[in-house]
C-alpha cells in the first residue's frame, strides 16, 4: 500500500462496507437521455472509474419532481418508476466491478432548468434568485412544501429498488433545501423560515422521510454548504447549529462549501491547494461523530493520506481527478503514481462544457473519458513510421498515441526541453498545478521503445524526409500576438527593456519578484493578460488592465472567470475597458478612451494581446507531403491558438488517421 494505510483501511456505514476511502461525488455529464434516461455513455463512463478501483461512486444528481426540480441540459430521472429498470442496469454494471454505489436526490428549485418549465415559474423557499441575474421563482406554499418531503421520499424508495447501496440528499451550492437553509435566499417568516430550527425543518422533515422509505438498515447521505462564502450566508457555525437539527437520521455527512455566485468555491478554482476544505469537516467530524467526506482539489495521495491519519474526514470525494485518471486508486494501491493523470484543475472540459456551453464532459488532458486506455489494444496492420513536429502536450499526445499502438514514431521539437506553453504557464504560482501534465507525458513517452525523441533541433522539410514517415503531424504550437502598434517592435522583449510579452515573463520570471508598489499595467484582458495580472495584483503591485471589449475575460471558462473578476476586485485593479492601444513608450503605454488620450506609466508594461497559429514551414511541409503522397494532420495551437484540450483532443485524433489510412486493426 506504500504506506497508505488510512486510504486503503475499508469502512463499513450502516451495513454498507467500502473497500477502501475514496469516493466519486456526483458530477454532472450531460450524457443523459433527453428525456432522463441511463445512456450507454453513462454505463461506460461509470464502469471504467468503478473498475478503477473507487469503493463508492454516487452518481450524479437525479430529478425527484419532473419538470420543477429538474437542471442541467440533460439530466437523469428518478420521478417515475419507469426509470428504475436503466438504474438497475447501472448499479448491476457498477458492482460487478466491487464498487458500492450511491444516487444523489435533489431538488433544483429556484435553479431549475427554464426550458422544461415552459414558462412556469421555478419555486424556492422565497422570491431570491439562486444567482445573479436569475431567475425569478415564487414561494412554496407549506402546502408544497410537504408533497416536496414526499416526493425526496418516493425517489429514495425507487433508488433501492434500483439497486443502490445509498442515497444521498442534496442540501447544498443554491440547490431548494440550501434556498430554505441559506438566510441568503430564505426570507420566510413561517415555520420554515427565520430562526435556525425554521430554515433547517424541511431538511428534517426530507430526512426523516427518506429513512421512513428505505427503512433502518440503508445509509443515507447529507451534502451541504458549510460555508456559503457570500456575505450574509451560512457560515461554518451557523451550519453546525442548522444540522443539529437535521442530522439525526442521516449515516454520512457530506461537507462541501459555497453557493452558485461563489462557484469558484465549489468547483475549487485551480490554485486552491490540495485538500484546502479539510478544515471544514474537521468540525463537523467533531461534532457528530459521523463518517465524514470532504473534497477539495485533493490529488495527491501523501496529502490525501493525511487528511484521514489527521482525523479531518473519513472519506475522500475526488471528482475531476477520476474523471482525469480513472484508475487513480489502483494506481495508488499498486504503487504505479507516476503513471497517473493528476487533473489540473482547469475545470474547462468537467465544468465549462457542461454548465456553460451545454455540451457532454470531457477532460483537458484525459482524451478518452468513456473508455481510457482500450485503444492501447488496437495495433497497426503493417509497419507504419509517424513523424511529429512539436514537443508540447498535443504533440507528445500525438506521438504517444501513434507509438502505443505500434508505429515507429519521431518526435522533434527545436526547444532544448519538451513541454511547450503548457509547461511555461506553469511557471506562474498559480499555474503551477499544469506542471504535472507535461512532466506525466514526458514519462509516458519515455517509456515506449518505439518513439525516439530529439530535442534543440529545427525540424526542416529534408530532416524529416529523411526519416521517410507515411504520416507527419505538425504541432508547432503558437506565439504572442503582436499587432502593428507604434513602438512596440522597439520595446517589447529587448534587453533593458520594460516592456515584455507573456514569453518576456516567462522566460524570466525570476527577476520579477521585487514587486510591491510597482506599477504595473498590462495590455489585454483575455486569459494571458489576467493571468499576467493575477500574477502582479496578488504581489502588491498597482496594476492597471487595458481591455477593448467592455468587460475582461470573455472567452474564459466559467470558474477561472468568476475567480478572475473576485481577485480584480479584491486587489482593487484598475480597469480600463473598451480602450485601445494606441502606442508603446519605454515608460508608459499610450491609449484611447472614447475620443481621449491617456497616458499610462509603467514600471514594467505587458503586452497580452492573446497568441496566433504558429505556422513557420508549414506551406513547404504541405507542399512536400503533397508530392510525396505523404499524410499531413495539422494540429492543436498551430492551427488556431485555443486551450490544451483542443490539441490533446486532435492529438488523440492521430487514431482515426490512422483509421481512415486503412492502417489500424
Amino acid at each position: 500500500m506504500n504506506g497508505y494505510r488510512h486510504l486503503f483501511t475499508p469502512i463499513t456505514i450502516n451495513g454498507m462496507r467500502l473497500k477502501n476511502r475514496i469516493i466519486m461525488p456526483p458530477m454532472g455529464t450531460n450524457f443523459a437521455g433527453l428525456n432522463g434516461e441511463v445512456s450507454e455513455q453513462q454505463l461506460d463512463y461509470y464502469a471504467l472509474r468503478a473498475k478503477g478501483g473507487t469503493a463508492l461512486i454516487t452518481i450524479e444528481n437525479v430529478c425527484i419532481d419532473f419538470p420543477f426540480a429538474t437542471n442541467g441540459t440533460t439530466q437523469l430521472r428518478i420521478d417515475n418508476d419507469q426509470y428504475i429498470p436503466g438504474l438497475f442496469r447501472l448499479t448491476e454494471r457498477l458492482h460487478q466491478h466491487g464498487a458500492c454505489v450511491s444516487v444523489q436526490l435533489n431538488h433544483a428549485g429556484a435553479s431549475a432548468y427554464a426550458a422544461r418549465l415552459d414558462q412556469q415559474q421555478p419555486v424556492s423557499s422565497s422570491t431570491q434568485p439562486s444567482k445573479k441575474n436569475g431567475n425569478i421563482p415564487r414561494s412554496l406554499s407549506v402546502e408544497e412544501i410537504y408533497q416536496v418531503v414526499e416526493k425526496f421520499g418516493d425517489a429514495a424508495q425507487r433508488a433501492r429498488q434500483a439497486g443502490f447501496d445509498c442515497v444521498e440528499i442534496h442540501a447544498g451550492h443554491s440547490y431548494l433545501l440550501c434556498q430554505f437553509l441559506s438566510p441568503i435566499y430564505n426570507q420566510r417568516d413561517d415555520e420554515f423560515g427565520g430562526s435556525v430550527e425554521n430554515r433547517a425543518r424541511i431538511v428534517r422533515l426530507v430526512v426523516d422521510k427518506v429513512r421512513e422509505k428505505v427503512g433502518p438498515r440503508f445509509p443515507i447521505s447529507l451534502r451541504f454548504s458549510m460555508d456559503d462564502f457570500v456575505e450574509g450566508g451560512n457560515h461554518p457555525e451557523e451550519m453546525l447549529a442548522l444540522l443539529e437539527h437535521c442530522q439525526q437520521n442521516v449515516d454520512m455527512l457530506n461537507v462541501s462549501a459555497a453557493l452558485n455566485d461563489t462557484l469558484q468555491f465549489q468547483i475549487d478554482q485551480m490554485d486552491l491547494p490540495d485538500g484546502w476544505k479539510r478544515y471544514l469537516s474537521r468540525d463537523v467530524r467533531q461534532r457528530f461523530g459521523k463518517p465524514t467526506v470532504i473534497a477539495g482539489n485533493i490529488r495527491n495521495p501523501m496529502i490525501a493520506e493525511d487528511i484521514l491519519a489527521s482525523g479531518d474526514a473519513d472519506l475522500l470525494a475526488i471528482g475531476r481527478g477520476l474523471i482525469a485518471e480513472p484508475a487513480w486508486v489502483n494506481k495508488v494501491q499498486n504503487g504505479q503514481e507516476h503513471l497517473m493523470r493528476h487533473c489540473i484543475s482547469c475545470n474547462i472540459g468537467c465544468a465549462d462544457h457542461r454548465i456553460a456551453r451545454s455540451r457532454p464532459i470531457r477532460c483537458s488532458i484525459n482524451p478518452d473519458i468513456l473508455h481510457g486506455d482500450a485503444y492501447q489494444q488496437r495495433h497497426i496492420s503493417h509497419p507504419l513510421k509517424v513523424v511529429v513536429i512539436g514537443g508540447g502536450t498535443a504533440g507528445m499526445e500525438a506521438a504517444c498515441t501513434a507509438a502505443e499502438v505500434g508505429c515507429q514514431t519521431w518526435l522533434l521539437e527545436a526547444q532544448p526541453q519538451l513541454g511547450g506553453l503548457a509547461r511555461d504557464i506553469a511557471r506562474l504560482p498559480e499555474k503551477q498545478r499544469i506542471a504535472g501534465f507535461p512532466l506525466f507525458m514526458e514519462r509516458r513517452l519515455r517509456a515506449l521503445d518505439n518513439l525516439e525523441v530529439i530535442t534543440g533541433k529545427r525540424a526542416g522539410v529534408a530532416d524529416i524526409a529523411a526519416l521517410q514517415p507515411d504520416l507527419v503531424v505538425n504541432a508547432t504550437g503558437s506565439t504572442p500576438l503582436l499587432p502593428p502598434i507604434n513602438g512596440l517592435m522597439d520595446f517589447i522583449d529587448r534587453p533593458g527593456s520594460r516592456v515584455f510579452s507573456i514569453t518576456g515573463l516567462l522566460s524570466g520570471i525570476d527577476h520579477f519578484t521585487d514587486t510591491a508598489g510597482k506599477r504595473v499595467v498590462v495590455v489585454g484582458g483575455g486569459a494571458v493578460g489576467l493571468d499576467v495580472s493575477e500574477y502582479f495584483a496578488k504581489r502588491g503591485a498597482q496594476v492597471s488592465l487595458v481591455e477593448m471589449l467592455d468587460a475582461p475575460g470573455r472567452d474564459l471558462d466559467l470558474i477561472t472567470k468568476s475567480s478572475m473578476l473576485a481577485m480584480l476586485d479584491e486587489h482593487r485593479v484598475a480597469l480600463w475597458m473598451q480602450t485601445q492601444l494606441m502606442a508603446v513608450h519605454g515608460d508608459h503605454f499610450s491609449v484611447k478612451k472614447g475620443d481621449a488620450l491617456h497616458d499610462l506609466p509603467f514600471d514594467y508594461g505587458f503586452v497580452c494581446l492573446g497568441m496566433r497559429a504558429n505556422q513557420q514551414g508549414l506551406d513547404a511541409l504541405q507542399q512536400w507531403a503533397t508530392n510525396e503522397q505523404v499524410r499531413l494532420m495539422n494540429i492543436g495551437d498551430s492551427v488556431m491558438a485555443r486551450r490544451i484540450i483542443d490539441g490533446i483532443r486532435e492529438g488523440h485524433d492521430v487514431l482515426t488517421t490512422l483509421e481512415d489510412m486503412g492502417c489500424l486493426a
